[in-house]
């Protein structure tokens, strides 16, 4: 079996999942995919087919959704997200894998962390303003932008919550791939990836969405921060090792 066939096989079934949380919590996509995708093509490779294939995850669900998005906010947080991604673009370029993949799992493990302290930022335009450029340096450097958006946006209603989540995730993904192209960082086991991943989401999100419709979201929160903690000691052990 060629190593693409590999990364495609892998993609699918690491994307199923990233599908899943994504859907049934709002966020997660970026979480699940990059740390398990790197154990197959490598961090940077990782957070660029997951950026580009969350794109497409990001853009069905805001158009499904629209009906329930804060534009204003939506609008502040993508233009502060662009702002951040430069200092992400120069980690993804000058650190060493095994510095990208430290940078990663502390990140994810330092975002269960906060989750299960049930940690809030204060909400307000320049809450959101911070909040949007961590979250574009974060894109660009890890493939994880969600943690300072779930954080600054955690008080809405649910629908609100995920519908305003997706879109600004979407508009952060689409400036980010067009960076990424430019860099010239788009070879082809991120496009391997990235059409696998695309194949294997709306499974995903068929679960996922039936999930959030039907879990106890305090019991789906306890499976995906456990899940998180597992892979991303996983992650940092081996970027140790």
């Amino acid at each position: 079996m060629s190593a693409l066939v590999v990364v495609a096989v892998a993609a699918v079934a690491v994307f199923v999942l990233a599908a899943l949380a994504q859907a049934a919590s709002g966020f997660g996509s970026a979480l699940v995919a990059v740390p398990l995708l790197g154990f197959v093509v490598g961090p940077g490779d990782a957070l660029v087919a997951a950026t580009a294939a969350g794109l497409v995850l990001t853009g069905g669900a805001w158009r499904r959704e629209r009906g329930h998005t804060d534009a204003p906010v939506v609008r502040r947080l993508t233009v502060a997200g662009v702002l951040g991604m430069p200092a992400g673009l120069a980690v993804l370029l000058l650190a060493s894998e095994r510095v990208l993949t430290s940078v990663i799992a502390v990140v994810l493990l330092g975002t269960v962390a906060l989750l299960a302290a049930g940690v809030r930022l204060p909400t307000g335009r320049r809450a959101q303003w911070g909040a949007g450029v961590a979250s574009g340096a974060l894109l660009t450097s890890t493939g994880m932008n969600g943690p300072p958006l779930v954080l600054v946006l955690r008080d809405e209603a649910p629908h609100r919550f995920r519908a305003t989540l997706q879109a600004t995730f979407c508009l952060q993904d689409a400036v980010a791939v067009v960076a990424f192209v430019a860099l010239g960082q788009v070879g082809a086991p991120v496009l391997v990836a990235a059409a696998a991943g695309v194949l294997g989401m709306p499974l995903g999100w068929r679960l996922g969405d039936a999930v959030f419709r039907r879990l106890s979201p305090e019991r789906f929160r306890v499976l995906v921060l456990a899940g998180l903690a597992a892979t991303g000691t996983v992650a940092l052990v081996g970027a140790l090792a």
